[in-house]
């Protein structure tokens, strides 16, 4: 393995659209590298139902996760198909971390904040499996 990538993704609002973290995940693997996906432990969190559940979410206890995950990853992945607060403060830890970033970026005038903290940006993820293949 050439090591360990987190899988970062606007989830808030687009709860049944977690289909692109399977593919990337297979991109992943076939390029040698182990996903780390935070999505499988936190979709549970995300069926709430009833008026008001997610400020019954332990907000504090799934970040704190999440930033560990990070921490113990080489590379992060970034999709960004809409601006998402919690991804863009994954990619800003993970590239103050020191780990390598790559941003799956489909805005039209992305923020320089995504920008700087990207050491690559791509427009599709058709377009990962050739940096993945790269030296990060």
């Amino acid at each position: 393995m050439k090591g360990k990538v987190f899988i970062s993704g606007s989830i808030q609002g687009r709860e049944t659209k977690q289909s692109y973290r399977e593919t990337i995940k297979r991109l992943c693997i076939r390029c040698g590298y182990e996903p780390v996906d935070p999505w499988q432990r936190e979709k549970i969190l995300y069926r709430g139902e009833e008026p008001g559940w997610w400020e019954k979410v332990p907000a504090a206890d799934f970040i704190k996760r999440d930033l560990e995950d990070i921490e113990k990853c080489d590379v992060l992945i970034a999709y960004l198909p809409q601006l998402s607060a919690g991804t863009c403060m994954e990619l800003f830890y993970a590239k103050m971390k020191g780990k390598k970033t790559i941003s799956i970026c489909q805005l039209r005038n992305p923020s320089p904040w995504i920008i700087v903290h990207s050491d690559v940006v791509i427009k599709k993820i058709g377009e990962l499996e050739k940096v993945l293949k790269a030296t990060l």
